[in-house]
């Protein structure tokens, strides 16, 4: 076990709630289709000039609130996002430090490992606290609205903006991390992409390169392989897991992420109906809604469960103390 624990959690959705019935009609297409077909019905997008910083505070900020901690006990800040900072130098989370009015007492560092960036980022949180160098915040910010156009349907019709944030500290008896499995495979076709513009020399968009079809059995293999793995160094079975918090890039693949592992629905949190594909942040999210609105016991075991681009995959099976 690696000791630490959730210390706080916070969600942020920035911008504005945008419809699904608001962006079909804008293509022609039937709303009631289009929500069937994505599962979503509402996703938030920011408006123009809106700063990841800023969000990102707003969002680590409420994770100290929910921790009683100040931003001054920090010792380091881990900034997650697959959309791109504020800049592409210095690092975002410099700049969270920044607005937060730290100045060196804690490192801070941006990770990128697309949708998995926020499982990636506690996994180094976590060996970070249990060697002494914690607590730890982590802040994941995802404003994918920026990489869409009308043109390109797929990631129009799902994608959203939002943020979420935890902090991460010493554990009480008990609690940790009892097991984590990380991996990318890049050696396989892209299937989704956001280029660097300042290699292509034009601006970049979300894509979708893999059918539908593709992504849906990429995600399924990925999931189940990372979850068998990470369940078979805990020694446990999904049925001793009280929560299951997967990525969630829709509700079509969600349920059938839910369907292929044989989750018992009762330990979901869905979200993607209401917030849309966020990418890293939706495991986050749904882990800050999680501590909020559910009843989590001592003992209880929350697996974390996520693919993305890359392809990534990973799961982390986290246990409550106390």
């Amino acid at each position: 076990m690696i000791p630490v624990r959730i210390l706080g959690t916070a969600g942020v959705l920035p911008g504005r709630a945008v419809t699904t019935e608001e962006l079909a009609r804008k293509l022609g297409r039937d709303p009631a289709k289009v929500a069937e077909r994505t599962g979503i019905r509402t996703r938030y997008w920011v408006e123009p000039g809106t700063r990841m910083r800023d969000v990102g505070v707003q969002a680590l900020r409420g994770a100290l609130e929910a921790a009683k901690l100040a931003p001054t006990d920090l010792r380091r800040i881990l900034f997650v996002t697959s959309t791109g900072g504020d800049a592409t130098t210095p690092a975002t989370a410099s700049m969270i430090a920044g607005a937060l009015g730290l100045t060196n007492t804690c490192d801070a560092f941006d990770i990128n490992n697309a949708c998995m960036g926020f499982v990636s980022a506690f996994d180094v949180a976590a060996r970070s606290v249990a060697t002494g160098l914690g607590p730890v915040g982590i802040v994941a910010v995802e404003f994918t609205s920026r990489g869409l156009e009308p043109g390109n349907a797929r990631p129009y019709l799902v994608c959203g903006d939002a943020a979420a944030a935890a902090v991460l500290g010493t554990a009480r008896p008990n609690e940790g991390v009892l097991g984590v499995s990380l991996s990318n495979n890049g050696t396989l076709p892209p299937d989704t992409g956001f280029g660097q513009p300042l290699l292509t020399g034009q601006m970049e968009k979300i894509q979708f390169y893999a059918s539908r079809g593709d992504i849906f059995q990429i995600a399924l293999d990925a999931l189940g392989s990372a979850t068998h793995a990470v369940l078979k160094q805990a020694n446990l079975s999904l049925a001793d897991i009280q929560w299951v918090l997967p990525h969630q890039p829709n509700g079509a693949l969600l349920d059938a992420i839910v369907d292929g592992l044989k989750i018992d629905r009762a330990k979901l949190i869905p979200m993607v109906r209401d917030v849309g594909s966020v990418a890293s942040v939706a495991i986050p999210y749904s882990l800050d809604l999680l501590m909020r609105t559910r009843d989590v016991r001592p003992g209880d075991r929350i697996l974390m469960v996520g693919v993305g681009a890359g392809v990534s995959q990973g799961a982390l099976l986290y246990q409550v103390g106390g």
